[in-house]
């Protein structure tokens, strides 16, 4: 249990920056710092081409193991405190980074890195957003994950600048800043009391198409389980663009890191903007409606990045499919909170589920995307293969639909 200061006046919307902070740190920074980096750590002489693209899988391979392991552990520990312990964790590693002493060593620090990023996905929304009235929660899933867009942009505008101080000193600023944002979010975690007491006392629900209390919804299995399949062939079709775009750019293009690193503040920017755009729409047309959106559009830019690497299409493909990497995240919880309406306890374990099925379809696809570009070097393959993994999960998600309306009207 949280101690009393962690339960009482926290604001719904303090909490909410607090949950912005963490998915700044657990990932915006610790994952998408990575990706500009690898071709001066390739420069340096750090690593090889082949062992860069192993290390930005490692983090993908730790935030699944964090994702399966933050609800087991925080069944034993106040989720306010396990959050704070992610974050300082996650801050250290950037530290540690800074020294190459091996490959393993510099793996290990990686797959911790990624673990941390799990933990405070899996956690940190469904913390804060009990708090948060249901007619707002998209708006606020939104501002959530806009901290994965917000360090996507600050890593492709700050890395560059620390660059030039060197390798080392990007590793320090990226992890003083890590540090800063810690302190920052400290204060701003609910315990677990305080969301159910402050939900308890406004006459909160977890959704707006909440079901009566004492009458949860009940979806079908199946339709529960074609959201994880689809949320986990989206992460797949993310993966190109998360791991190899600078890369491409720098080195596929011959077009230099600047470049590449402008094409990734492209994708900061839309990284920025997407899960607010997003959460805003699905308040308006639904969680459902907007997660099919957002899996067609990927699928459009991903198809066309796949046929030519012309310049307006690699901006398209930076803009859209940064927006969605963090945007597609509240369409999925929030699409979890409207099947399973007022049940808190399984939404959690639904949200969890989710993420572990993302995580699954990120670590897999960068190892394998990594070892296909080890044997082909053939960027412009990965982002075909990404633009049919994404699809497919539009065809399940839209084939459960009709299943599902079919049953009921059976």
């Amino acid at each position: 249990m949280a101690a009393a200061s962690d339960e009482v006046g926290v604001s719904p919307w303090r909490a909410t920056l607090g949950g912005l902070c963490a998915a700044l740190v657990g990932v915006g920074l610790s994952r998408f710092a990575y990706t500009p980096l690898i071709p001066a750590l390739i420069e340096a002489d750090w690593f090889t081409p082949a062992q860069a693209a192993y290390l930005g899988a490692a983090n993908l391979a730790g935030y699944l193991a964090g994702a399966l392991l933050a609800r087991p552990i925080a069944a034993r520990a106040s989720t306010a405190t396990l959050l704070r312990a992610m974050m300082v964790v996650a801050t250290l590693v950037f530290f540690a980074c800074a020294f190459p002493l091996s490959f393993a060593w510099f793996f290990v620090w990686r797959v911790v890195s990624g673990m941390t990023g799990g933990v405070l996905m899996v956690l940190a929304a469904p913390a804060v957003l009990p708090l948060v009235p249901p007619a707002r929660r998209g708006l606020a899933g939104g501002i959530i994950f806009t901290g994965v867009g917000l360090g996507i942009a600050a890593s492709g505008t700050l890395v560059p600048l620390l660059l030039e101080w060197g390798l080392r000193e990007t590793w320090f600023g990226l992890g003083a800043l890590a540090l800063a944002l810690t302190l920052l979010s400290w204060g701003g975690w609910p315990g677990d009391c305080a969301a159910r007491s402050y939900a308890q006392r406004c006459g909160l629900r977890a959704s707006p198409m909440a079901a009566e209390p004492g009458k949860p919804a009940r979806p079908s299995g199946l339709t529960l389980s074609a959201l994880y399949v689809a949320y986990g062939l989206n992460a797949v079709a993310l993966v190109p663009h998360m791991v190899f775009l600078v890369d491409f750019v720098a080195r596929g293009l011959h077009q230099g890191i600047a470049s590449g690193a402008s094409y990734w503040v492209l994708f900061g920017l839309g990284a920025m903007a997407g899960p607010v755009l997003a959460g805003k729409l699905a308040d308006r047309i639904g969680f459902g409606p907007t997660l099919r959106l957002a899996f067609l559009a990927q699928a459009a830019v991903l198809v066309m990045l796949a046929v030519t690497a012309s310049p307006l299409w690699l901006i398209a493909s930076s803009v859209v499919i940064g927006a969605l990497v963090p945007g597609v995240v509240p369409l999925v919880l929030g699409r979890a909170q409207d099947l399973l309406a007022h049940d808190r306890a399984r939404h959690t374990a639904a949200w969890s589920r989710a993420t572990v099925a993302f995580a699954i379809g990120q670590a897999a696809a960068a190892y394998g995307f990594s070892f296909l570009f080890e044997r082909t070097g053939d960027y412009l393959l990965l982002f075909a293969l990404g633009a049919a993994a994404v699809g497919l999960a539009l065809a399940i998600d839209l084939a459960a639909g009709l299943i599902g309306r079919a049953r009921r009207e059976a």
